[in-house]
């Protein structure tokens, strides 16, 4: 078997996603976490675009280095049991389009936290809750995206669903409802012991010191609530 490190920064979606995978793997692991404001030189002669996730795999007394969440993902799923990923090709490449669909609403959440005024910001929340109908039309009974069977696509998701324990509560919006099937899907994967297990327990304290730090529009919400 061989050894993983996981490089890291502690609050970053696409390293939760790997942290999932090896968790439901039953997979040991070294994470290294890095300041991404001050990445240390070994840490940029790995990462070629300098960015995490980085997993270093040792084996058979060689060293490689995987970067890009979906590629570790998808090395993962092909060498370490279980297999998350359908068997059938057809389905296999619908699981990874939506995988796609979950990095894209990365993207707006970020504007989100990030945005400098209020327009921005809604803006943002509108291309988010465009995104969540899209994802409720598409859930089925669930408990997880395929219904009672853990997948890839559930490892892309469960970061960017943990986003709204700390915006929920600054904002009082109410993103999810009215979608109930996506609302499920959301507290299934806040469950599931490799969900939580991906981010410390300071998690949320440590997500609302960042969110602070960017000086966007929800850091003013939040600052305002504190005061």
């Amino acid at each position: 078997m061989p050894k993983f490190r996981l490089i890291s920064f502690p609050l970053c979606p696409y390293v939760q996603r790997a942290a999932i995978l090896l968790a439901e793997k039953g997979v040991e692991f070294e994470r290294v976490n890095i300041d991404l404001a001050a990445k240390p030189d070994w840490f940029l002669k790995l990462s070629p675009l300098g960015k995490v996730p980085v997993l270093v795999v040792e084996e058979d007394g060689r060293e490689e280095v995987l970067f890009e969440s979906s590629v570790i993902a998808e090395y993962l799923d092909e060498t370490c049991p279980p297999q998350l990923h359908p068997a059938d090709p057809l389905e296999k490449a619908r699981h990874r389009a939506w995988i796609e669909f979950a990095s894209a609403m990365l993207a707006d959440l970020y504007g989100y936290y990030t945005a400098p005024d209020e327009a921005a910001f809604i803006e943002k929340e509108s291309a988010i809750a465009a995104k969540f109908q899209r994802i409720e039309e598409q859930l089925g009974e669930g408990p997880y995206f395929a219904g009672g069977r853990f997948s890839l696509i559930d490892a892309a998701f469960a970061p960017a669903f943990r986003y709204f324990d700390l915006f929920e509560r600054i904002t009082g919006r109410g993103l999810f409802e009215g979608k109930p099937k996506l609302a499920a899907w959301r507290a299934a994967l806040a469950e599931r012991s490799s969900v939580r297990g991906a981010v410390a327990p300071t998690y949320l304290d440590d997500l609302r010191q960042f969110v602070r730090a960017k000086g966007g529009y929800l850091a003013s919400l939040d600052l305002a609530e504190a005061a």
